[in-house]
């Protein structure tokens, strides 16, 4: 009796569990099929309804037929199998295809090079420094294809004299893709502490020299029917605490993006947003560079405000830029992922964001009460318990 009562028990036991491993294998395949329809990488469409829906159906069948657990094991196979016969995405050929990538001395534009090199394409590295450790380490790690220019984006000459080379080069074969990536954030701090040449450089290198190089490369770009990729940030999306100068620059790209995508539309050359948060790429800086910003800010700002302020909460500010530092990943592979599927897949997305912080901050500046908004925004990129003088004087006098 006690051994019947036993096997009745774990009988009932594996009646529960069974329908449940039966949904999570079906609830795995279809989290894995939603993954790739929103990176674009299937083919919508009836082979991939029909694909999906086999496997499905067969779940009545695989438990009737085969009771238990070997039921299970088929139809985990049937959907394995389903899996790995979906409509991928055709990604197109690299072979022939050439690149322009801005901003190549470190960062994003710098792993680019070298992982577009990799895969075969011909690569014009834009650099600021030609002499610099950033373009030397790319001439000697890379192949004959890829060549580093001089190029200085908020340069009319320089960039003028690079499209003759690059055209030259391509001797009428059309280019295939343009990364515009060089960028700068300078420094983090409250905009009326942040001087006008600032304001000024961020939207020269980020939006200004973009377009200046967008405008003069379109027509190498129409005759292959390519792709412009551009870098612009989270912030050009989400009003974070102590990047105006950026965030104005990096804004200003996304819409000059959006609006060129439907102008280039006709022309067969599909534009590309790469929205990346929270990665090290060097722009926040190192401590020389943390205390030459400090001294600027100190040298430009009127007494009144020097006051107001106070020097412990300005030194505050420039010590964001290490702790943002110290918190980016390292790991730049996923946004070199979407950058190369933007460059190759046969129906790029319009945005990719690559990083969690790429979309949560967005989501919640979108979707949440602004109270809630403004509540993790303080939290987050504030100055905590450091307030400037005059706010302190004012919180003592009440």
């Amino acid at each position: 009796m006690e051994l019947g009562g036993d096997g009745g028990e774990a009988q009932g036991t594996g009646g529960m569990v069974l329908p449940l491993l039966y949904s999570a294998v079906a609830a795995a395949l279809g989290g894995a099929v939603l993954r790739l329809l929103l990176r674009q990488e299937l083919e919508p469409g009836g082979v991939l309804a029909l694909r999906l829906l086999l496997p499905l159906l067969s779940q009545p069948l695989c438990s009737v037929a085969m009771p238990g657990y070997p039921g299970l094991c088929l139809f985990s196979l049937a959907c394995l199998l389903a899996y790995s016969r979906l409509p991928v995405s055709q990604l197109l050929p690299v072979q022939g295809k050439a690149i322009l990538i801005t901003g190549c001395d470190s960062g994003f534009g710098h792993a680019l090079a070298k992982y577009l090199d990799k895969l075969g394409f011909t690569v014009f590295a834009g650099v600021l420094y030609l002499n610099g450790p950033g373009a030397e380490d790319l001439k000697m790690c890379a192949s004959a294809r890829l060549t580093v220019l001089q190029l200085d984006v908020t340069s009319s000459e320089q960039i003028a004299g690079t499209f003759e080379h690059v055209k030259a080069q391509l001797k009428n074969r059309g280019l295939w893709g343009i990364v515009n990536n060089a960028g700068v954030l300078e420094c983090v701090a409250d905009a009326e502490l942040l001087p006008m040449n600032i304001f000024k450089h961020c939207m020269e290198v980020n939006f200004l020299g973009a377009v200046e190089l967008t405008k003069i490369f379109l027509p190498l770009l129409r005759q292959a029917k390519g792709r412009l990729v551009n870098i612009t940030s989270l912030a050009g999306v989400t009003p974070l605490l102590g990047f105006a100068a950026y965030s104005a620059s990096k804004a200003a790209l996304n819409m000059f993006s959006n609006v060129l995508r439907y102008e280039l539309a006709i022309w067969g050359v599909k534009v590309a947003i790469i929205q990346p948060g929270s990665f090290r790429t060097g722009i926040f800086g190192n401590s020389d560079q943390w205390s030459n910003q400090h001294n600027k800010l100190m040298q430009y700002l009127s007494p009144d405000v020097r006051k107001d302020y106070g020097e412990s909460y300005i030194s505050s500010c420039i010590d964001k830029c290490a702790k943002y530092n110290d918190k980016s990943s390292d790991d730049l592979q996923i946004v070199l992922d979407d950058i190369s599927l933007a460059l190759m897949a046969k129906n790029p997305k319009r945005l990719y964001s690559p990083g969690p912080a790429a979309f949560f901050l967005p989501f919640i500046h979108h979707y949440v009460p602004t109270c809630i908004f403004e509540y993790v925004m303080i939290s987050l990129f504030g100055s905590g318990p450091n307030q400037p003088d005059g706010v302190k004087e004012k919180g003592s006098h009440q």
